[in-house]
């Protein structure tokens, strides 16, 4: 049987979008009887949640978000930021015990100290950086970017990172959509993955959850760094763009096809609906076949 650790863990895990203060709420609400310590002891879940989300925080003096990922994680545990040549500390637990829950900007980090990470393309970062952050600014309403050293693939590439995050409690949804990408200037090369996650919970708990990784491309034109950033972004636009459009067509499809066959053929009056004219329904009347009699 898991233990409650490996339990409150899956919790923490599994929050969805914009929720995770929530989440931490109840397990506090739920546990802390048996184990004042338990949200200490979360410090692993937190870290893996964070990094896999991308969540966001603030350097001191400084209002543009930085994500936390996998990507700008240092050996030592610390954190980098490529546009400010910073790196910090960053607490996963006491990030919930200071701020309201659904406040998508966590804890400040501590410690800032210079760092500028070596890689063979460092001179493109600033221009990714900048074409990156014009495009998710005309395109999401609230999000965050980067530009990496790659951590994962050739030390030839670059990671590309976009965290959107659409939180709206009040009429019971949170989504978030994130997108890595990474980019080998020496092939000119662009790989990546999109995935959309919302959750709707009025009067229910329904979840879409939806990835995709996209066909490695390869950037064509650009003489100069700017011009370069460009392309690539462009060439991440057009791909986004197309999936965007892709989920729609399903969410159609799901609608006309899908939804269509799980309702009965003929309701209990043996009579068709005209689900076009639902909405001019009187019930009690026209749905129990007694309208022409009244």
């Amino acid at each position: 049987m898991p233990s409650t650790l490996e339990i409150t863990s899956s919790f923490i895990e599994g929050a969805p979008p914009g929720e995770l203060g929530d989440v931490v709420n109840d397990i506090k609400a739920l546990c802390s009887d048996d184990d004042p310590t338990i949200i200490d002891k979360l410090k692993p879940a937190f870290l893996k949640y964070n990094e896999a989300q991308l969540i966001t925080t603030k350097l001191p003096g400084n209002e543009r978000p930085v994500i936390i990922s996998t990507h700008n994680r240092l050996p030592d545990g610390r954190y980098f930021d490529t546009a400010s040549d910073t790196s910090f500390e960053f607490d996963h637990v006491t990030q919930f015990t200071f701020h309201p829950p659904n406040n998508p900007v966590s804890q400040k980090p501590s410690d800032p100290q210079p760092y500028t990470p070596s890689h063979p393309h460092t001179n493109l970062l600033p221009s990714l950086l900048t074409a990156l952050t014009t495009y998710t600014r005309d395109h999401y309403p609230a999000s965050s970017c980067a530009v990496l050293p790659s951590s994962t693939s050739s030390p030839d590439s670059l990671t590309l990172l976009i965290a959107a995050n659409k939180y709206s409690p009040a009429n019971f949804w949170n989504g978030r959509s994130l997108s890595t990408y990474t980019y080998t200037p020496s092939t000119k090369s662009l790989t990546g993955t999109v995935s959309y996650t919302i959750h709707y919970y009025e009067d229910g708990n329904v979840w879409l959850t939806t990835n995709k990784t996209l066909p490695s491309q390869t950037v064509s034109g650009g003489s100069s760094a700017d011009e370069g950033a460009g392309a690539v972004v462009d060439v991440m636009a057009k791909a986004e763009k197309g999936y965007q459009e892709e989920v729609n067509r399903a969410f159609v499809r799901l609608n006309e096809e899908s939804f269509k066959k799980l309702r009965r053929q003929l309701p209990v009056t043996r009579q068709k609906v005209e689900w076009e004219k639902v909405g001019g329904y009187r019930l009690g009347s026209d749905l129990h076949g007694g309208g022409k009699n009244r």
